[in-house]
């Protein structure tokens, strides 16, 4: 609790009044007075720590309610959508993330030797109650902020500390596989860039297996076990998520926006929009361009 305590004070610090995500080079603070709609987002590998107040998160048909001290950690980019369940202006939601670095838990796993892991369901994400040791290396990491000389020595070694913490605890088994250059969750993170960077052609997965060097067999069943689907509907999350975000933007251009992600036919586009969703495009974005001028 202790811990929990001092990380929310430094993170209403550093996010000050912002109310929006803010990078602080490889770590995020976000602080949050409101509940949300359900946001798109597609994350990146990291931690993400709850230190106040509550958020749901949907990855396909999989969902997650995330509590404080509760540690998820992703290592591929996963298509989520989510919504801050618990918050106010007396008691907001606050939340804290580190970028994990595949380099960093490789070289890990050669000065640390055998790391001892249990069982895993083999996704690209996992969530757990954070240990004492991963807490007061993340309230250390914060404290550095209070001196940028100090940030700058120790910062690196603070950040290093925390990736073996993950790999010396219930994130070991998927923290393992993300340093492996030849493991399930590296081969599934390649496929995940091909896809996002054709998000809007249509793609065939004989060519991503040819590119990957794998089978289609093999890519489909790793690919699942990581994203909770298959290629085809990662592209389809991607494609309806990048939609959402200019359609808040420009609410009346459906069309043209089904388009650009990549849709041929506008029935098609509405029919899948709605079906993720829960409502028309049109009438999706303005709800969420209402409730974006409403918090500000």
């Amino acid at each position: 609790m202790r811990h929990l305590e001092e990380l929310g004070e430094r993170i209403m610090r550093l996010a000050g009044d912002d109310l929006r995500p803010v990078w602080l080079d490889d770590v995020l603070v976000f602080a949050a007075t409101h509940v949300t709609e359900a946001m798109s987002a597609v994350t990146e590998p990291m931690l993400v720590l709850v230190v106040q107040g509550a958020k749901r998160s949907t990855l396909n048909d999989r969902v997650f309610e995330h509590h404080p001290g509760q540690a998820v950690v992703f290592t591929v980019d996963l298509p989520l959508i989510s919504q801050i369940i618990d918050a106010s202006p007396r008691k907001p939601f606050l939340t804290l993330g580190l970028r994990l670095r595949p380099t960093t838990i490789a070289q890990l796993l050669v000065d640390g030797g055998p790391i001892a892991t249990g069982p895993h369901d083999g996704s690209g994400m996992a969530i757990s109650n954070a240990d004492d040791a991963l807490l007061d290396a993340l309230v250390r990491l914060l404290r550095l902020y209070d001196d940028p000389r100090d940030l700058k020595v120790l910062g690196a070694g603070v950040r290093r500390e925390i990736h073996w913490r993950l790999l010396n605890g219930p994130h070991a088994a998927l923290m393992r596989q993300a340093g492996m250059a030849d493991s399930r969750v590296a081969l599934v993170a390649r496929a995940t860039e091909w896809v996002r960077e054709r998000y809007d052609r249509v793609i065939r997965i004989d060519d991503l297996a040819a590119d990957l060097g794998t089978s289609v067999s093999s890519l489909n069943r790793h690919f699942r076990m990581v994203t909770a689907m298959s290629p085809l509907q990662y592209q389809k999350q991607i494609r309806l998520q990048k939609a959402r975000m200019e359609l808040i933007a420009a609410p009346h251009d459906v069309a043209a926006i089904g388009y650009a992600v990549g849709y041929d036919s506008p029935s098609q586009f509405s029919r899948e929009y709605r079906r993720l969703f829960g409502a028309a495009p049109g009438q999706d974005a303005i709800r969420l361009q209402s409730a974006v001028i409403v918090r500000e």
